[in-house]
């Protein structure tokens, strides 16, 4: 029968005036339940404007307006209910005149009888039963009790207004699959979210730390029992270290659930190689001073205790290097613990480890004495030089250059340095040149004097005997050596 069909229905005994009747169809989630009661033609073409996306039936009669009836006519409302709920059927008349009413089922059982029950349901009650109103209830409603119920105000003819009864299916509570743990960092994890009995076909969402996900696949299957949906939606995506511990929830968004969706939550493990970063515990190691090391590993699985190196092989100094499970404690510094310290953690997924070139820097204010070497005399020169070293920013943890040289080391001048030290170099050739001159001077004078008088003489015994410094002369002249 269509929207906008009219029918004239015949009505009491021979010669008795005959009503003109309007069959109007009234949706089944109608959204205005007020009472008919036109007052004119147009009142009625309103009325059926209003409700057009109508998608069941329901019939529905009362007096032609422009007759002037004020017959009787029953009025409904159409309901929804989630299943496994109860359901309110409501009849009502606004002028009865001891007409009974009755309320018939979708297979036409008759259910009441005015204050009469005729089907043997134990879910099926009386409400409220009176000339003006037959109400009932139907309790732990099944998909199976969705349809059109009538009802019947017993004039001649007979009158019937439909109501719908929509049974809204739940949705069961979601499952997520297709997690194994654990995943590896850079895996490709596919997760798919199910659920199963709603009526309409619900809607899933998937969130990553309370945050909407939406490049998600939506697949909608139909039932056995062709009533409700089974519905699964499916996330793709590459994890990494930062989603460990990180909570997927797939939530279930549906009309019967109202205010409180049912949600399924997985949180993901994630493996992945340990990340190392070594902290010193001070940014300007000095000498003297105690220096720890503090070696910071994350990863999962936990790593095991870290091993501590010095330039590529053990620690030097076992007493005044002491390690404590991820700390490197140096009780005090000195220019022999320059060089790079590795710290190396591993566990089954992989290692990691972190460099730190410690460079030991001199102590501020330090004086440098330099004592010059006697000269001349017994006289001592002294020079005092005093050098003041400043301050600055300590190693990198991390360096590629030769652990062994202190180029990068910050102290004294270097200028003034070596001013002082050419200072030095000069004075000291002074002094060993003035030295030499004054030896030189005050050395004892060695003659040799060639004998004289012997220039005549026949032989050699004659020249020595008559020679002016012979042994016969030798109490004349004499020289003494001391």
């Amino acid at each position: 029968m269509g929207r906008d069909d009219i029918t004239s229905i015949p009505g009491g005994d021979q010669g008795a005036e005959c009503a003109l009747w309007t069959l109007i169809v009234e949706p089944p989630q109608l959204k205005r339940q007020t009472p008919l009661t036109p007052t004119g033609e147009a009142a009625v073409r309103k009325w059926k404007q209003q409700n057009q996306e109508a998608e069941h039936e329901t019939t529905l009669l009362f007096p032609h307006p422009l007759l002037g009836s004020q017959g009787q006519f029953p009025l409904t409302q159409n309901v929804t209910v989630i299943e496994g709920g109860t359901a309110i059927l409501t009849c009502r008349v606004d002028h009865n005149d001891n007409t009974s009413l009755q309320w018939s089922n979708p297979a036409q059982q008759t259910l009441y009888f005015d204050d009469k029950k005729a089907l043997r349901d134990n879910r099926i009650e009386l409400v409220r039963a009176s000339w003006h109103e037959l109400s009932i209830s139907v309790s732990d409603v099944s998909l199976s009790d969705e349809g059109q119920y009538t009802c019947s105000l017993f004039t001649m003819p007979v009158k019937t207004s439909k109501a719908y009864l929509t049974v809204l299916g739940v949705p069961e509570k979601p499952q997520i699959s297709g997690f194994s743990s654990p995943v590896m960092e850079g895996d490709l994890m596919q997760l798919t979210c199910k659920t199963s009995g709603s009526k309409p076909a619900a809607d899933l969402r998937w969130f990553k730390d309370d945050k909407e996900i939406k490049d998600v696949k939506y697949l909608k299957e139909e039932d056995a029992n062709r009533k409700t949906f089974t519905v699964s939606s499916t996330l793709d995506f590459r994890v990494d270290r930062s989603d460990d511990g990180v909570a997927i929830v797939c939530r279930v968004d549906h009309e019967s659930l109202n205010a409180t969706p049912q949600v399924a939550m997985q949180v993901l493990e994630i493996h992945y190689t340990p990340s190392v970063k070594i902290i010193p515990s001070t940014p300007f190691p000095q000498e003297g001073q105690p220096l720890i090391l503090t070696c910071e590993s994350k990863g999962k699985p936990l790593p095991e205790p870290v091993l501590w190196t010095k330039d590529g092989g053990e620690l030097p100094d076992p007493d005044r290097m002491v390690v404590s499970g991820r700390e490197l404690n140096i009780l005090f510094l000195n220019k022999t613990d320059n060089g790079t310290y590795r710290c190396e953690a591993t566990n089954t997924i992989g290692q990691s480890s972190a460099e730190y070139v410690l460079i030991v820097h001199d102590v501020p204010n330090t004086l440098l004495s330099t004592t010059l070497i006697p000269s001349l005399t017994t006289a001592t020169a002294t020079t005092s030089v005093a050098i003041t070293t400043s301050p600055t920013t300590s190693a990198a943890s991390s360096s590629t250059r030769d652990p062994n040289a202190l180029a990068g080391q910050t102290g004294p001048d270097h200028a003034l340095i070596g001013g002082i030290v050419a200072v030095v170099v000069f004075v000291t050739l002074c002094s060993i040149f003035l030295l030499g001159r004054y030896l030189a001077r005050h050395k004892g004078t060695y003659l040799t004097n060639e004998a004289k008088g012997a220039e005549d003489a026949p032989d050699a015994d004659t020249a020595i005997i008559n020679a002016e410094g012979s042994q016969v002369n030798a109490e004349e002249k004499k020289e003494y050596f001391i």
